[in-house]
């Protein structure tokens, strides 16, 4: 395995392209560098996850008879007795096994939640991040309750719930390296893509940044805080077809302004780092859009400055789609 991985990340690197254009091999080089890393990254945390252990966890146990409800914070829950009166049972960050009975709603976030042969849960079953499983060929249900399940990663948010603060601290990991060298690729091509497709249109939206940028995010900020607080409110208020309407226009506007907005930021991120650091390149739009984009994937990867970093180009894109119609000058008064 290792001959073989070895062989072939040597194939990789010494390959040159039969370009005549000037940077070609070079670039063509650092893509399948990029590309060979993240085969080695890959095959590394496959390796690691082939033998990882199995979690031993000191479940929190409910014997005898119980008239409030029983949560598990950071641990798995075990129902052994009975959850009477309508309470229920939660576990965040773990799994909830029930092998008495419950007579309320049984929920796990990071977990899953497992019912024993004989056991009984009288209201519904909610799973965030796990599975629900039971070992009776028909479960024990009332009629009237529901199942809600969302399966997929269960892992995360077990290790979220359990240590709350991992969240503003990203682990470096090879597997979190990986990705954050993935996105770097993908939203690299994916600016090029669209500066060479529209390239009136970045370069318009880039004017429009460097010349009021404070006034293009604060227009970002109220529409993210009409569209957080207008969509649910149109969701339990008005008729369904019309709520449906408002939340697909409003989810058009969120990718429309993830995708243009990011890439008009990182263009203009990469030309102002040109134009105060970098004397190579200055010219050269594509080392412009490096740039800015390895700024903003480091800069959101850095502990407790990521959510800070996310939410400004979020709304900042979000500003840039709602002024998309405005020239550069819009904000100058009709001259006396």
């Amino acid at each position: 395995m290792g001959l073989t991985l070895a062989g072939t990340l040597d194939n990789l690197l010494m390959w040159r392209p039969s370009c005549a254009c000037p940077g070609g091999q070079a670039f063509f080089r650092v893509g399948w560098m990029v590309a060979a890393i993240l085969l080695l990254v890959v095959t590394i945390n496959a390796q690691d996850s082939s033998t990882g252990r199995a979690e031993t966890e000191n479940a929190y146990v409910v014997e005898g008879t119980s008239d409030t409800i029983a949560y598990g914070l950071g641990r798995s829950l075990k129902i052994n007795g009975t959850v009477k009166n309508g309470a229920g049972a939660i576990a965040l960050g773990g799994d909830v096994i029930v092998q008495g009975v419950v007579e309320g709603d049984v929920a796990a976030i990071g977990g899953s939640v497992i019912q024993l042969e004989g056991a009984r849960i009288g209201g519904d079953v909610i799973v965030v991040g796990g599975t629900y499983r039971y070992l009776d060929k028909v479960p024990l249900r009332s009629p009237a309750s529901t199942t809600i399940m969302y399966a997929g990663y269960e892992a995360e948010l077990r290790n979220i719930m359990r240590d709350p603060g991992s969240m503003l601290t990203p682990r470096w990991s090879p597997a979190f390296i990986g990705l954050r060298l993935l996105a770097l690729l993908f939203w690299f091509i994916a600016s090029l893509a669209l500066t060479a497709a529209m390239p009136g249109t970045i370069s318009r939206g880039i004017a429009r940044l460097q010349l009021t940028s404070l006034r293009v995010a604060l227009i970002g900020f109220v529409g993210a805080v009409v569209i957080g607080i207008g969509v649910p409110f149109s969701v339990h208020h008005l008729p369904s077809a019309i709520s449906v309407a408002i939340g697909l226009m409003a989810l058009l506007l969120i990718l429309v302004a993830g995708l243009f907005g990011r890439v008009i930021i990182y263009a203009a991120t990469g030309r102002w780092l040109q134009r105060r650091y970098f004397r190579v390149g200055r010219s050269s739009e594509s080392v412009a859009l490096l740039l800015g984009t390895s700024f903003w994937i480091v800069l959101s990867s850095l502990p407790y400055v990521w959510p800070l970093a996310v939410a400004v180009v979020l709304v900042t894109s979000l500003g840039l789609a709602l002024t998309a119609r405005y020239r550069v000058g819009w904000e100058r008064g009709p001259a006396a």
